[in-house]
């Protein structure tokens, strides 16, 4: 995260529901940081500019584009107005650009915002927040701070708990871990919270030679098993004496990091968990290995994702127009560009 937060970025998928948790917790970040908020959503609607019949006169399209965005900015500004922004400078903007994680991504480097918001909602009705697919592709692809608003609990001097991997079981950067407690400690201490160091770790295994044809026969020695503890708990305690997390605050448990590190997070109320996204090949898109949708699932908290030093995302800038505007186009003299970002409304 940046030294010090200035602009947040709450990117609005829905607007005929306010976003209540998420609004209420840009606002208590942006009290405390002093930092402006920037209310951001997407227009999905088919853009008349691409989709309309080519009878219509470039005069035609551009009244219901503007008949559209009008009503979702008035739509955020109403969200503005929202007693919980109180005393918060706040912005709107809304964009016609596809797909929305990619308009997210372009929006928050546009306007360098040091942390975007987003929330995750449940399929039906007693449904888990499960994360869609926008969701996974913003932690793939966005170069900022992405928090995932999972849970309506208020952030009251918030138990903030970093996941961190210091052994690089997954090819993760050799910073990450680094850049995990950095930003964690910079959440903690703008809201006046602590920050929790965690780690699973797996027993060590070997397979003893047998004849063909037999199950193997899984051995370790006590000794070895003891040895690889001692060395995870000083590997650990280097990390979190460098980030000045007392021992009290440190957690190390054996078993899968999906369900230790849910555990550990309802155990301690954490309201945020830290963890690190790197951006794999398409086959292998998850973080933290092929566990991350299990651990993601399961946090009933919200988690703030956060990326190695130097990842550049796979999102381009926006010059003419989107993908959505690659369909055929009326074929007019004086079309409207479908790309164009609606001016902030302060």
């Amino acid at each position: 995260m940046a030294q010090r937060m200035r602009r947040i970025l709450v990117a609005i998928r829905d607007v005929t529901h306010a976003p209540k948790n998420e609004l209420r917790k840009a606002a208590v970040l942006a009290r405390a940081s002093g930092a402006g908020v920037e209310l951001f959503h997407v227009i999905d609607e088919p853009d008349p500019a691409a989709s309309w019949p080519e009878t219509a006169t470039a005069q035609t399209v551009e009244r219901q584009r503007a008949a559209i965005a009008t009503r979702r900015r008035q739509r955020l500004e109403q969200f503005a107005r929202d007693p919980t922004l109180r005393r918060v400078k706040v912005s709107c903007t809304t964009a016609w650009d596809h797909p929305p994680h990619e308009a997210i991504v372009r929006r928050a480097l546009a306007s360098r915002a040091d942390l975007v918001i987003a929330a995750t909602r449940g399929h039906r009705l007693g449904a888990r927040l499960l994360l869609r697919n926008t969701d996974w592709e913003l932690i793939r692809h966005c170069p900022v701070p992405l928090l995932l608003v999972k849970s309506p609990r208020p952030y009251q001097r918030p138990v903030v708990l970093a996941a961190v991997d210091p052994f690089h079981a997954h090819a993760r950067p050799a910073d990450l871990d680094a850049r995990l407690l950095d930003a964690g400690g910079r959440f903690a201490r703008t809201l006046r919270g602590t920050l929790h160091i965690f780690h699973a770790y797996l027993p060590l295994v070997s397979v003893a030679p047998v004849p063909v044809g037999t199950a193997p026969l899984v051995v370790m020695p006590p000794e070895a098993e003891e040895a690889h503890a001692r060395q995870i708990a000083r590997t650990i305690d280097a990390l979190a004496e460098s980030a000045g997390i007392p021992p009290a605050r440190r957690h190390i448990r054996l078993g899968e990091v999906a369900s230790e590190l849910s555990a550990a997070a309802r155990r301690l109320r954490a309201s945020v968990v830290v963890m690190g996204a790197v951006s794999r090949a398409a086959l292998v898109r998850l973080f933290i290995g092929n566990a991350a949708e299990r651990v993601l699932d399961r946090l009933g908290c919200d988690v703030l994702v956060v990326k190695p030093r130097g990842f550049r995302s796979g999102v381009t800038a926006l010059t003419r127009s989107p993908k959505r505007a690659r369909q055929p186009r009326p074929r007019r003299a004086h079309s409207v560009t479908p790309g164009e970002a609606l001016p902030p409304l302060l």
